[in-house]
């Protein structure tokens, strides 16, 4: 009996011991691969494209001066009339078509000390053209003169008058240009693990960095440049 219970036990022992023996190695193993996925290289791809505008805010600024209040508020009035009957003329619709209440200054209530102004009474008026007739609309823009001939003055040196362009079909080429991103990412980590004799693994991460729309340059403000920079982590292994 005694005996028996010896060779139980050297039996348990002996897969006990193998156990831990395979236990060990698969362990070993797991700590090897897990070293080798540690190795890594992070790559950023660029894709940049330009597209025209697809919208653009004409904001046209004018001002008058008058002693009489009334007299200037129908002033205005009348030039804000020409100015629409001449957009309509060069084919801009009515819709498109809109105008901000005139700002109304009492140069009297500002004169601290300084000679008398000719005109107690100053107002600026501004009529925005909002239109996806891009080419159209900067045609108009030079021959705005015709209107200045006529006795209106505009005003274009300040921001609020500057003309804006935008691009609203950024969904539109989101896909393909994140696609262009990311392709370009992965060349860039094939060359460096190719320049490091190691082979390029599985994505461990990524991130895209936000689309960027300016203009082209100063004097192409319609052309639009649409710019995004994806970054990717890759594995690297022998």
């Amino acid at each position: 009996m005694q005996e028996h219970n010896k060779v139980n036990t050297f039996i348990l022992g002996f897969f006990i011991f193998l156990g831990l023996s395979t236990l060990g190695y698969l362990l070993a193993n797991a700590a090897i691969a897990v070293k080798e996925y540690e190795r890594t290289v992070t790559a950023k791809g660029l894709s940049e494209r330009e597209y025209p505008a697809d919208i653009i805010i004409w904001p046209i600024q004018f001002t008058q001066s008058s002693n009489d209040l009334t007299q200037l508020y129908n002033s205005v009035d009348a030039s804000s009339l020409k100015i629409k009957q001449f957009l309509q003329t060069k084919g801009i619709n009515e819709k498109e078509i809109s105008f901000s209440s005139p700002v109304i200054t009492d140069k009297s209530a500002q004169q601290y000390g300084e000679a008398k102004a000719e005109f107690r009474y100053a107002a600026m008026q501004t009529v925005t053209v909002y239109s996806d007739n891009i080419k159209g609309v900067r045609e108009i823009m030079n021959a705005l003169s015709e209107l200045g001939k006529s006795g209106i003055a505009f005003t274009g040196n300040n921001y609020p008058s500057q003309t804006e362009y935008i691009f609203t079909r950024l969904n539109e080429v989101k896909p393909e240009m994140i696609e262009e991103a990311t392709k370009q990412a992965r060349e860039v980590a094939q060359k460096f693990a190719a320049d490091s004799q190691s082979k390029l693994g599985k994505i461990k991460k990524a991130a895209q960095g936000q689309f960027s729309i300016s203009a082209r340059d100063q004097n192409n403000p319609h052309i639009k440049q649409v710019r995004v920079v994806s970054t990717v982590e890759y594995y690297l292994s022998d």
